[in-house]
């Protein structure tokens, strides 16, 4: 999104391809943007500049990421043109309310249905967005993103108010790209433009949500050694390793540099005795899609593990909170729903079972991991999703030592 309303050529290396990315790829191509692949991993992408998008010929398909969706309806409120954004079953039952809200406060004409709750989401041109502050309920990186496409294009700074830290991804990147910020403790103030934003060469760094998966794996799974090379270490991102740090495990973080603003390391797991622990406050935020394989990390600690503060688990793909208890309990784990989280009692022997994802990618990840510490096999059904965010996660296991397969996929 952003190398797409910059002036020039960026390129993109160790580019996901993943279902959420080529979402949001297929969706810049239909505003009119160049984006060549290079190879399986490499993207170049012509940008514009600020004003370049062109307007779409039909309704632009999110499919089932909630991150493009949300973060295009603040990039193309600020269009002089009309747009039509929709998706899968699941984005258009997830709240967008949070998004549409704050952006018609700029000035912004979007719409959603169901009284501007739901997609699919309606944007007509603005005549003029407006900077003005907001307090954002809850920490938000999508919504606060959103702001900041959005703050890029209004006259006058917009102020975003956040309760706690979220992903600072959208901030880091921009500013190497000539955005201007002002940055505090608990608050963003975005400047508009005064020139269009630069081209950039990116290497794009290992995904703490996708490693989360393999670490947990190591962990868990006797004998075990691993090493992640390039992987992110932005302080927003790395809520599992505290976790898993807290609960004695091995995990050690290496050779700290930084490219484009975003601090990379490697980072060394093994696998070791782990200790039931309480998280909750601003740790949550900064692992909320690591919940679920936290959950099944906690099934083989010693002692009671408290997940609390995890009231979005419930508007993710699926209600995560729900939804993990049920699987995990297939499998004999001691596990209780708590309105806001999870309260887990180990070590348990996991038992294989025949378990599903309920269509959602990173459960489906979580309880394909919780099988590789089971007594017996274990049957995710619906694993196909697992491309979501992370494609080759089973050749990935199984390249590891992991002994599974795929069938019907």
């Amino acid at each position: 999104m952003f190398a797409a309303i910059a002036q020039g050529k960026s390129r993109v290396s160790h580019f996901l391809n993943g279902s959420d990315c080529l979402a949001t790829a297929q969706v810049m191509r239909d505003l009119g943007v160049d984006i060549t692949v290079i190879d399986s991993s490499t993207l170049i992408i012509e940008g514009n500049g600020r004003h370049g998008l062109l307007e779409p010929k039909d309704v632009l398909d999110c499919a089932n990421s909630g991150t493009t969706i949300r973060l295009m309806c603040g990039l193309l409120c600020a269009q002089n043109f009309f747009s039509v954004m929709s998706g899968s079953e699941q984005i258009r039952r997830r709240p967008m309310g949070r998004v549409i809200a704050p952006l018609q406060e700029l000035g912004a004409h979007i719409h959603g249905r169901e009284s501007d709750r739901l997609a699919p989401i309606a944007i007509a041109p603005s005549t003029k967005l407006i900077g003005k502050t907001h307090n954002l309920g809850v920490a938000s990186a999508q919504v606060k993103s959103a702001l900041i496409l959005a703050g890029l294009y209004a006259s006058g700074e917009t102020v975003i108010l956040e309760p706690g830290p979220s992903r600072d991804h959208s901030e880091r990147l921009s500013s190497a790209m000539g955005a201007r910020f002002t940055k505090e403790t608990s608050s963003i103030i975005v400047s508009p433009l005064n020139a269009d934003l630069l081209p950039f060469d990116m290497k794009v760094a290992g995904d703490p949500s996708s490693a989360a998966f393999l670490i947990a794996a190591a962990l868990m799974v006797q004998g075990s050694h691993i090493q992640l090379r390039d992987m992110s270490v932005n302080a927003t991102r790395t809520g599992f390793m505290k976790a898993a740090q807290v609960m004695g495990a091995k995990v050690e973080i290496h050779n700290e540099r930084e490219h484009l603003n975003e601090p990379v390391a490697d980072v060394s797991v093994a696998f070791g005795d782990l200790k039931g622990a309480t998280f909750s406050g601003d740790i949550i935020v900064r692992m909320i899609d690591e919940l679920p394989i936290l959950a099944v990390l906690a099934t083989q600690a010693k002692g009671e593990t408290i997940i609390k503060d995890a009231k979005e688990l419930k508007v993710k793909e699926t209600n995560r909170i729900d939804t993990t208890v049920s699987e995990l309990r297939k499998m004999g784990a001691k596990i209780e729903a708590l309105d806001d989280g999870f309260a887990i009692e180990g070590p348990t022997q996991l038992k294989g079972a025949h378990v599903t994802s309920h269509s959602d990618h990173r459960l489906a990840m979580a309880m394909t991991i919780a099988g590789l510490c089971a007594d017996g096999s274990t049957t995710v059904d619906g694993a196909e999703v697992t491309v979501d965010s992370f494609p080759g996660f089973v050749s990935t296991l199984r390249s590891l030592g992991a002994d599974i397969s795929e069938e019907n996929l």
